[in-house]
């Protein structure tokens, strides 16, 4: 965070003395990046008197920002060329406003994903009740859009909450692999621009392009970062994002049907009211359970060699309580370097009968795999004296786990998990 808070100070600094100097372009431009330098900087501030330090010092920066914005533009009116006969100044506004559109709509054009990510709802280990909530909101209105009519309504807003790595993203990549409907995905930074006004045009050009579209999905990563609660020091180009986004989930003449908003957000808490209203459904994505925990095992594990049992990963499962998905997926990663570190560090080799690399059909008796001094048949070499061919890949066991869950912790804390369980009681429901 300090990073980016002596960042943002250094291009303010520069932007007061180009200020000063009349170079009213330059210190336009740095007073807009610093102030992306501070926004930066806030997200990961956790001392309540620097935070309202910075956003104090924000506010003054954007209002001096907007004053030069204005400034500069009198300042274009008054060089501007005179109109040529039969050209108004309203074609002209309409040209430049064309323009823009069109700058917004290739922008979002990128959004809309073009290739599916090839993960189905058996590879999201557990989640039950988000995955068939999902399914009823966006599978079966289109399978079975009889059962949709009069007042039974597809949901429009789907909001995904929990600890972070539990697999919230996950679960939307599947939507959107078996799902038909297009799918738009779009982060936070996508949707913020350093302009006075963009930022607004964007969201708005989100939604029409997934009503031009329908049936559509949007999925917002990290919506919190967008959507925050209002207060009142916030910016406001801040104030207009939310403003925009209620307009267009709830406006008039601005229809949801056949478009799903989903969202996900590791501090739920922090959203502003008006905008979770508006999703009629909040999900708590839980840590894995037990089973759940195991099928993450088998997954990450995927084809690699390995000699683990049935109940040996029940039993992984059983000591990773308290992990999350992005946890095991870390553990998994780490077992499977094990067997490099044992290639690495070895001072004795040993001979083993196995699979040709280069014929598996073929059996070899003289491949060499890393083995303790003591071993029978042991050499004395370490591995840069052995072939590639020649190498027996050390098998994967249980100890390979049992290293790796003594170096890896959860990232998960009791004190994140009672926040999103108070959530939940509050304005959710459990997954």
């Amino acid at each position: 965070m300090s990073n980016f808070l002596e960042k943002g100070i250094s291009i303010i600094n520069s932007a007061v003395a180009k200020d000063k100097e009349e170079k009213y372009d330059e210190a336009l431009k740095n007073y807009q990046l610093g102030l992306e330098y501070f926004l930066l900087a806030l997200k990961y501030e956790k001392n309540e008197k620097t935070i309202q330090i910075i956003r104090t010092k924000m506010e003054e920066y954007f209002q001096r920002a907007e004053k030069i914005k204005a400034l500069l533009v009198e300042l274009e009116k008054k060089k501007a060329k005179p109109e040529k006969l039969g050209e108004s100044s309203n074609s002209k506004e309409k040209d430049k406003e064309d323009s823009e559109n069109s700058k917004f709509r290739e922008i979002m054009k990128s959004a809309i994903l073009s290739e599916k990510p090839n993960i189905h709802w058996d590879d999201v280990a557990g989640l039950d009740h988000a995955k068939e909530s999902l399914k009823e909101a966006v599978i079966l209105p289109m399978k079975f859009p009889r059962l949709f009519t009069g007042k039974r309504k597809p949901w429009t807003g789907i909001l995904l909450y929990g600890p972070p790595g539990t697999g919230k993203s996950y679960i939307a990549k599947a939507v959107a692999t078996e799902s038909s409907s297009v799918f738009l995905t779009v982060s936070s930074s996508d949707l913020v621009s350093k302009w006075v006004g963009e930022s607004e045009k964007l969201v708005r050009e989100l939604f029409r392009t997934a009503r031009e579209n329908k049936p559509s999905i949007i999925f917002i990563d990290e919506i919190d970062s967008l959507c925050s609660a209002r207060n009142d020091n916030e910016s406001e180009s801040a104030r207009r994002i939310k403003t925009e986004f209620l307009v267009q989930l709830e406006g008039v003449g601005n229809s949801m049907e056949g478009i799903l908003l989903l969202a996900a957000t590791n501090i739920p808490w922090n959203l502003d009211p008006a905008i979770r209203r508006r999703f009629q459904k909040r999900i708590y994505i839980p840590l894995p359970d037990e089973g759940a925990r195991a099928k993450m095992f088998q997954i990450h594990l995927g084809k690699t060699p390995h000699s683990l049992t049935k109940k040996q990963i029940k039993f992984l499962a059983k000591k990773t309580e308290g992990y999350s998905g992005s946890d095991i997926s870390v553990i998994v990663r780490d077992a499977l370097m094990q067997p490099v570190r044992k290639v690495l560090s070895a001072t004795h080799f040993k001979k083993v009968s196995g699979e040709d690399p280069d014929d598996p059909k073929k059996v070899r008796d003289d491949l060499l795999t890393p083995c303790s001094p003591g071993d029978e048949g042991a050499m004395k070499m370490t591995w840069e004296k052995v072939n590639n061919e020649d190498l027996f890949v050390p098998v994967i066991g249980v100890e390979d786990f049992m290293k790796s869950l003594t170096l890896i912790r959860p990232s998960v804390t009791t004190k994140d998990i009672d926040q999103q369980l108070k959530f939940t009681q509050d304005f959710g429901e459990d997954g």
